[in-house]
């Protein structure tokens, strides 16, 4: 009896272990979701929900209780982690840091009645402000978010102290490269949108490609529809906006962004006398995740 113990207990392991080598090879992306979540948890990283305007919004915060509260904003098919690499510098400078989900993309809502524009997204931010008891806080956002803040900096100027602003679109002036990449259908398309969004992409495994594909496929309606919104939002672009802007404000671009060109940081840079402008060396469009300790303790610097 006790062989045929001992026999059982590394047979059931194997299977534990198959079945989750099964499971990865199947769902690769949740594995690393949740790998991330974790490190998220161990930095002290909190994860949780609030309603703005009746929709359920995810938020994640850093940072003392009482610090002085920073609000980031994701980009175009973004979600908060792409701000977990930054939201130890805030923290460790005494602020407290929010990253939200806006609506349609990471945990949060994914309403069927949401325009997607980033006049209603701009409206959500005000509402998360607001939900939050907020009244001021120094605010930043990347790509599509650069755009969002931009907005709520200009209706609402006196809920924002400073404002940060990432490898930004907001001008008036159409991207040269094909919208369609941001909805990728196949692993050529994926291949060039990593081509687009960072310097120096490793080739993923054909399964990972294949369950990005998978979940790029289950979002592509938020995504044609913010799309869609952004190029047809000729009131909301900010070249008359940004000169009219008082607080202080920092343009952070990655050198060899080419979504956004660090050309167009350049022209908004221009157009907002009191603002500097950050070069993040050897850095693409998402700058925010992959080159935080080159920006980071300029965001410090500033916020200072």
């Amino acid at each position: 009896m006790v062989w045929r113990k001992r026999l059982w207990i590394p047979g059931v392991f194997l299977l534990l272990v198959a079945a989750l080598g099964t499971a990865f090879y199947l769902r690769p992306v949740g594995f690393f979701n949740a790998q991330v979540d974790f490190q998220m948890r161990a930095q002290g990283i909190e994860s949780r929900w609030v309603k703005v305007a009746g929709y359920k919004v995810h938020y994640i915060a850093l940072g003392p209780e009482n610090g002085s509260p920073v609000v980031l904003v994701h980009g175009l098919g973004g979600h908060v982690e792409d701000w977990r690499n930054l939201m130890p510098y805030f923290a460790g400078a005494g602020f407290r840091v929010y990253a939200l989900d806006l609506p349609g993309y990471g945990k949060s809502e994914q309403p069927k009645d949401f325009s997607y524009s980033v006049a209603d997204e701009a409206n959500v931010v005000v509402g998360f402000l607001d939900a939050l008891g907020l009244r001021q806080v120094d605010l930043g956002g990347h790509s599509m978010g650069g755009w969002i803040v931009q907005l709520v900096a200009y209706h609402h100027p006196e809920r924002v102290r400073r404002l940060m602003i990432f490898d930004s679109v907001g001008l008036d002036e159409k991207p040269t490269w094909d919208t369609k990449l941001f909805t990728p259908v196949n692993a050529d398309e994926l291949w060039q949108l990593e081509l687009l969004l960072y310097p120096n992409p490793p080739r993923s495994p054909e399964f990972i490609t294949k369950d990005i594909l998978r979940i790029s496929a289950k979002n592509a309606w938020v995504i044609k529809k913010a799309l869609a919104a952004m190029l047809s939002e000729a009131d909301d672009v900010t070249d008359e906006k940004l000169p009219q802007l008082k607080m202080p404000v920092l343009f952070v671009w990655g050198d060899l962004d080419k979504t956004t060109p660090l050309s167009l940081g350049e022209k908004m840079h221009a157009l907002v006398p009191q603002s500097k402008l950050e070069i993040a060396k050897g850095c693409g469009h998402m700058a925010p995740v992959m080159c935080a300790d080159q920006i980071g303790p300029v965001l410090q610097g500033f916020l200072r």
